[in-house]
């Protein structure tokens, strides 16, 4: 079987393990991506980071941070050299980039299935309406990263197979515990994210100050909330218990997690946003720490039974999870324990490469 990947997502190092691992299913791989991302988080230059049995390749990409109307001038080129079985667009229905790819694969004779994140269900203009239809109707098979975006595809009209999986996993070799875990001391709190209004970082701040006894929170992200969330650090009087870090490259994000008690995803719904899935959760979950998220969209089905969940924007719920795990650091453990396990069962990225080759031989099977 012979696939093409289109992904902007892949530019990201620890996310081409799922590459890695659908090529070892026996897939002649080849990823393209673009030479880098750009969003209010900030630029993403590709990495190449693991690449071992398949082709990684970097195309142009126009309107670079437009999710509208980015689209690779190169495909059709691409996609007619490389005569793919399946064309994989890891992008949603609605924007240039995959219809434009849907074109470049029938053109070729191949199969296409897209992926969408999009759990808020909306109506787009022309021609985005346009795309998302011509999408839908040359896709027999879907992949949606959570159950809101499975039920948005069935409700526009969407008659093909949806597979409900996360765009990537977690590998359990690479994020993993420390050796070593402090038993005492104060209690090591972080993030790591955008630092935009609807992550709630303002909200950890706020919960944070209102701790009894030592902790420190550590903050690693960019984003146009930076600025102001440090001055609410200084105006709250906790500027010295928090840390403040530049966005991480994802091979330095296993050290980070692995220095922390718990990790905080305190996101707010907003109404043209709410938490598609939070891959953090499971990154640190994987490494053994304790998890805290709010209530915001797909959040509590990524947690399960593994961490706590408070209501979003409740600041002394989050202070009540974050106060009892300062009290009672074996709580912690435990939770690290539980979502080590629930990762190794659910998230890993054997297990997103298996189910996504799975859609592969669906589109094979299927009349084209």
């Amino acid at each position: 079987m012979r696939v093409v990947l289109v992904s902007k997502a892949l530019v990201v190092g620890a996310y081409q393990r799922k590459a890695e691992e659908i090529a070892r299913l026996g897939v002649d791989l080849t990823v393209l991506i673009p030479p880098f991302w750009r969003d209010r988080r900030g630029m993403q230059v590709a990495e190449q980071t693991h690449t071992a049995g398949y082709e990684l390749r970097t195309i142009p990409l126009r309107f670079n941070g437009n999710f509208h109307l980015h689209h690779y001038p190169t495909l059709f080129r691409e996609i007619n050299q490389l005569r793919p079985d399946v064309v994989h667009l890891d992008e949603e229905p609605y924007n240039l980039a995959t219809w434009h790819g849907v074109g470049a694969a029938r053109r070729a004779g191949a199969a296409v299935t897209f992926f969408t994140w999009q759990n808020l269900y909306r109506t787009y203009p022309p021609p985005f309406r346009w795309f998302e239809r011509a999408v839908y109707a040359a896709s027999p098979c879907a992949m949606a990263g959570n159950r809101d975006a499975a039920a948005v595809l069935q409700r526009k009209g969407y008659a093909g197979q949806i597979t409900v999986l996360p765009q990537f996993g977690v590998d359990p070799a690479i994020f993993v515990p420390p050796q070593t875990s402090a038993s005492s001391g104060p209690l090591r709190i972080g993030y790591a994210g955008g630092l935009l209004p609807e992550k709630g970082v303002d909200l950890l701040l706020r919960a944070s100050a209102a701790l009894q006894g030592a902790w420190q929170l550590e903050i690693v992200g960019s984003g146009s909330e930076k600025e102001s969330l440090r001055r609410l650090s200084k105006q709250l009087g906790i500027d010295h218990d928090v840390d403040w870090g530049n966005r991480l490259s994802s091979d330095q994000m296993p050290n980070f997690y692995q220095k922390l008690d718990v990790l905080v995803l305190p996101s707010r719904t907003l109404p043209n946003w709410k938490e598609q899935f939070g891959r953090v959760l499971i990154e640190a979950m994987a490494c053994g720490v304790a998890v805290v998220g709010s209530d915001s969209g797909e959040i509590p089905n990524v947690i399960g039974d593994a961490g706590l969940i408070f209501p979003e924007d409740d600041c002394p719920a989050l202070t009540a999870h974050l106060q009892s795990l300062l009290v009672d650091r074996s709580v912690a453990r435990q939770l690290g324990q539980v979502g080590r396990a629930r990762v190794i069962e659910n998230f890993t990225m054997r297990q997103i490469a298996t189910k996504t080759v799975a859609v592969y031989q669906k589109l094979l099977g299927s009349d084209q």
